[in-house]
């Protein structure tokens, strides 16, 4: 697609994208898209009368979250969607030719900031990719039995915490909490030494389904709105000693970034790629009759507190066992009840090489292998005063689609 507006050569904001998010540029937080390098004001377009016809609640897009936005279902949210991209084409001039209209509605996107997209009610993050389960798995347990015996069953996951999840550029700050080395006999409490990212995907679910209903594998796309990038910071040292017999708590819920834009499941549709083989057969409520899965290019860049920069992991979304479809299938099969806005997150997603490890644990297996920065330091795990940025985009057939960033620095510990 080709617009009057300006969108530079791989550019992840092309007219095939229109994301979602909240930005403000001295005013009220409000809902926007970008195009290229420019943030579109929604709330504006819609006081002009540019959706007219499209039947939405007036000051629909003037509200700090996209909930109530999100809540009227794809067919309105696709539809203005489409609508946005009609009135960005070159050859239309109905906003193109307003120049007061143009100078109320457009700003460039270093003028805007970006805050939370969405009121995330409940948090899960899942634990899909089978390269990742098993690099963990052989580093902590028995490498010829590293996954356990229920992994290639059920995707599993855990409840996390909604309210620490930050925006990209909320520096987050060292958590601490109890360790316990090996040879010690009581654990010690103090900041984490071991810090680590975990380069994740999250989806944001579109459509409730009420207590005691579940939702299919089938139905599950119409039930998602779209995706964010996810780094979902951990405390390998904490979690070592705290996760037996429930699994992660303060090593995982100081905080999690994500960017700042919602991709929709619609601008991914071209991208749709198949699943890894699932053995053995997946019980009947996980059966998947078409691919749910996508083709996401994904990048971890460590950057240091003096500007040198490496990027330390090179992965891809479509190497995760378990698709999102059956996570929320399996999510709400037991009758759980998902509400608009909620996030679920995709677990680390590590390829099959070293170079798409999604995280320092296993990019420096435990330590043992360390990263040489550009400025001749090394790194085993992250350090105060760097910050980790991640970067995921859609490319196929001369048409890219994109997430922007997720950017965050670590602060030393409180």
């Amino acid at each position: 697609m080709s617009s009057w507006i300006e969108i530079p050569t791989n550019s992840d904001f092309t007219l095939e994208n229109i994301p979602f998010g909240i930005g403000s540029a001295g005013g009220n937080p409000r809902a926007a898209t970008r195009i290229g390098d420019n943030v579109i004001d929604l709330d504006a377009l819609q006081k002009a009368g540019l959706f007219a016809g499209l039947n939405l609640p007036e000051e629909i897009f003037n509200q700090p979250v996209l909930n109530d936005f999100i809540e009227l279902e794809k067919p309105i949210t696709n539809a203005v969607r489409a609508r946005i991209q009609e009135l960005f084409a070159a050859n239309n001039g109905e906003l193109r030719d307003d120049e007061a209209l143009r100078v109320d509605a457009l700003r460039s996107v270093s003028e805007v900031q970006m805050h939370m997209p969405v009121r995330i009610g409940d948090y899960t993050d899942f634990y899909s990719s089978r390269e990742h389960a098993t690099n963990v798995g052989t580093m902590f347990r028995d490498p010829n039995n590293a996954l356990l015996p229920n992994w290639l069953h059920i995707p599993v996951g855990y409840h996390g915490r909604a309210s620490s999840i930050v925006i990209s550029g909320t520096p987050l700050h060292r958590p601490k909490g109890q360790t316990k080395a090996d040879e010690a006999e009581l654990p010690t409490f103090g900041p984490t030494r071991l810090l680590d990212f975990e380069l994740e995907m999250a989806f944001v679910v579109g459509k409730s389904n009420a207590l005691g209903t579940s939702v299919s594998v089938e139905e599950a796309e119409s039930h998602i709105f779209g995706m964010v990038v996810f780094n979902d910071w951990s405390a390998r040292d904490i979690q070592k000693w705290e996760y037996v017999p429930l699994g992660p708590f303060l090593a995982k819920n100081f905080g999690s970034s994500i960017s700042p834009w919602i991709v929709t499941m619609e601008a991914l549709a071209p991208f749709r790629s198949a699943s890894p083989k699932q053995e053995p057969k997946v019980l009947s409520y996980l059966e998947m009759k078409k691919d749910h899965n996508f083709d996401i290019n994904l990048e971890a860049i460590i950057e240091t507190e003096g500007g040198a920069s490496k990027t330390v992991s090179n992965s891809n979304f479509k190497h995760m066992y378990w698709s999102m479809a059956q996570q929320l299938a399996h999510h709400t099969v037991n009758g759980c009840n998902m509400n608009v806005g909620d996030m679920c997150a995709s677990g680390t997603i590590s390829g099959p090489t070293p170079d798409s490890y999604g995280s320092m644990l296993e990019i420096t297996w435990r330590g043992s292998k360390p990263i040489a920065m550009p400025d001749g330091t090394e790194r085993k795990f992250i350090q105060d005063g760097d910050s980790v940025i991640m970067k995921a985009y859609c490319e196929k057939n001369g048409k890219r689609v994109g997430f922007g960033e997720v950017r965050t620095k670590v602060l030393p510990a409180t």
